[in-house]
Formats: structure tokens, sequence, C-alpha cells
């Protein structure tokens, strides 16, 4: 009976130090203007979400794991997830990377001096030479190790279609999905079924994991009434499951 019960404490405790809540966030530009379209990485899971055409994103994870923020144009920032960010959305603000503008060069007019101008247009032997001693140079291929990763540097791995980075044809994505289920219920919903207004999320992504189907729901951004009652029945049957220790 005792070796049951520590059974069963040591695997409760197991499940609480690795289990995975949900981080939610806004990425938005220093003019405070939403960014659709950012590729979230969790570093350590390497799981990979997009947010969406309001700049949110949703993605799972725990406190310490490091969450990588990736777009064209903009300068790649990272953010250490903190038990603040597991209890409430997380902002985060990317910079735009800096325009190079190419260089112009300007030439010397001629002036009509022959020896002006023959020192003017006419390179030295020297400058010359540089330019011939470059152009060998540029042609040699380089060694593989010098592109290497260094010792303890992040490398992306190269996949082919393993990770998602999102569905981008979709009109809706769970965020979205979750919003509108608040409205069309309302929270009166979820407190009679005892639902702190808090949890409210956490209840209905815990529903979305156990497997309720919304594929067409996320690709047509729309939700009938047979969808609803679906999503009703759903919570009916694992209201208890959610509330069992």
């Amino acid at each position: 009976m005792k070796l049951k019960l520590f059974f069963s404490l040591f695997t409760l405790l197991f499940i609480n130090i690795n289990a995975q809540d949900y981080i939610f966030g806004k990425i938005v530009t220093e003019d405070n203007a939403e960014i659709p379209d950012v590729t979230v990485i969790n570093i350590r899971t390497d799981e990979r979400s997009t947010t969406n055409r309001d700049g949110h994103f949703m993605i799972s994870g725990r406190v310490g794991d490091e969450l990588r923020f990736v777009k064209t144009g903009y300068e790649r920032t990272n953010k250490k997830i903190t038990k603040e960010n597991i209890a409430s959305p997380i902002n985060v603000t990317l910079t735009r990377s800096a325009i190079l503008i190419a260089e112009v060069e300007i030439k010397k007019g001629v002036t009509g001096d022959i020896k002006v101008d023959s020192k003017n247009l006419n390179p030295s032997k020297k400058v010359q030479k540089l330019k011939s001693d470059l152009a060998v140079y540029m042609s040699q291929k380089s060694d593989p190790g010098v592109l290497a990763a260094r010792a303890g540097e992040f490398v992306q791995p190269v996949t082919k279609g393993v990770f998602s980075l999102g569905k981008i044809k979709n009109k809706w994505d769970d965020i979205d999905f979750m919003s509108y289920l608040q409205t069309a219920l309302g929270d009166k919903f979820f407190e009679d079924l005892k639902i702190d207004k808090s949890q409210i999320q956490h209840f209905i992504l815990y529903i979305f994991r156990s497997g309720f189907e919304r594929k067409f729901i996320l690709k047509y951004g729309y939700c009938n009434d047979a969808d609803l009652n679906r999503f009703k029945n759903a919570v009916l049957n694992r209201i208890s499951l959610y509330k069992t220790p």
C-alpha cells in the first residue's frame, strides 16, 4: 500500500515538473503597430508558431525557456520566459533592420590637362596589382570550417517539412476561435460550470488539446451552431476530469 502511494506521489511530481504551459503574447513595431507572420521559436523544444494578422501568438513552453522572434526586415530578438510571462501575456517589440545604402562612386571630371587627367583617370600600378590580387583571392573557395558554428553557439536545424510554421491560409487560429467561443457562450456559461474567469482560456485550451476537431473552423474562420454544440458536449464530457486534482 505504501509502495503504491509513493509511486502515485512520484508520478504527480514528475507531471508537475515537466508540465508545459501555453505562452501568449503580442509582437509590435517600435511605432506600436502589430506585426503579422513573425516566426516564434521555442529554442529548447524547437516548436514554432507564427503571429496572426493582429500580431498575437501562442506557443507551449515553461519557465526558463528562451523564445526567438524572427521576421525579415527586423532585428532578431530573444526573450527568456519567467513566471510572470506564464501568468499574463508578454509584449515583444521588434526593431527594424538598418538599410544599407549603396556606395556611390564620384568620379572626377575631365579637366583638359593631360597630366592631371592621366593621374585621375588611370589608376597607379599598385592599385591595379591590389585589384588583381583581390580578384584571385575572391575566386578561391572558402574552407567549410570558416562557416562552422563555434562552441556553444545555437545552430538552426535544417529540416524538410518536420516543423509547422503555422497555417498561413487559415482565416482563424486557436486564439481567434477562443475569443469567438468566449463571446458566443458568455462568461456565465463557464461560471455555471464553476470555472473562474481567469481560468476560462486555460479551460478552452484544455478542451482543444483533448482532441476537439476544429480543422475546418480554423480554415474558413466560421463556427456554426453544430460546432458550438459539439464544443458544449466536449465541455460537459471533460469538466469532471479537468477539476480532478
